[in-house]
């Protein structure tokens, strides 16, 4: 395997890995919001599961990306022996759904927790906490379409 190779399974890995992390706090810290409320009142389930459920999407697209890379290099028909130079350009294009959605699942969670809290007292605002929670979400979506399409700029074996 070339250093090139190398690198971009790097990227991927660090897509998958940094916004998927993301994701799992991000939700776990909204999931620990919700057991809280849904112990005290079971029919809030469904309003609750929705928060929770919005910071798992950075790990989505950190999958996605991740995926593009891997059949990019053909890592399921015997690799490409990419130079150094383009497994740093795959490597460089995956950094930006890794960096936000790092940071943004565990932020979009904080959010989420918050606006279960706001479903807790007040149910009626479940819409409002979903926006406020949805809000953070622009960032890793940001990060997805940079490294959604710079994953597909030109690199040469």
């Amino acid at each position: 395997m070339s250093l090139g190779t190398a690198l971009a399974l790097i990227g991927a890995g660090l897509a998958v890995g940094l916004a998927g992390s993301g994701s799992a706090i991000g939700v776990g810290k909204a999931g620990r919001a919700a057991a809280g409320v849904i112990s005290e009142d079971p029919d809030k389930f469904v309003k609750c599961l929705i928060l929770q459920l919005l910071p798992g999407t950075q790990g989505i697209y950190g999958f996605i990306v991740g995926f593009i890379v891997l059949i990019k290099i053909n890592i399921f028909g015997g690799a490409l022996a990419l130079t150094t130079a383009s497994g740093a350009m795959i490597l460089g294009a995956c950094l930006p759904i890794a960096i936000a959605g790092l940071i943004s699942g565990i932020h979009q969670g904080a959010v989420a927790a918050s606006g279960i809290a706001l479903v807790a007292k007040k149910p009626e605002e479940n819409v409002k906490a979903i926006l406020l929670t949805a809000m953070v979400e622009t960032y890793a979506l940001l990060g997805f379409i940079a490294s959604f399409l710079a994953v597909f700029l030109p690199t040469y074996a």
